[in-house]
């Protein structure tokens, strides 16, 4: 007898709840996407050849003082860090293509 008690006031309670959850409104649907073609277009053409000029003033800034294999070092060193953000730039476009390939 309590057992049955107990099972009508759970399922009064699941009840209730799920019908309080049935009447809260459903938040606004996410944004259909962000354009990031820009955003990519304005560090490609603005801000690296910026940083690219500064690398550039501060070799030459080096090599004049007679450091040459810093001045190597660095240049390998910022090769590298050129490769590995032209890197990041294709798996970006890859995966864009992917999840377009997958979710369309």
């Amino acid at each position: 007898m309590i057992a049955m008690e107990f099972v009508e006031t759970a399922w009064t309670s699941v009840t209730h709840a799920l019908n309080t959850l049935a009447l809260i409104p459903v938040a606004e649907p996410a944004p259909e996407g962000i354009n990031t073609e820009n955003v990519v277009t304005f560090f490609a053409s603005k801000i690296a050849p910026i940083l690219l000029a500064v690398l550039g003033v501060i070799f030459i800034g080096r090599a004049s003082r007679g450091e040459i294999s810093k001045v190597l070092t660095s240049s390998a060193i910022a090769i590298i860090g050129l490769a590995f953000i032209a890197g990041a730039a294709t798996l970006f476009f890859v995966g864009d293509y992917l999840i377009n390939l997958i979710f369309e």
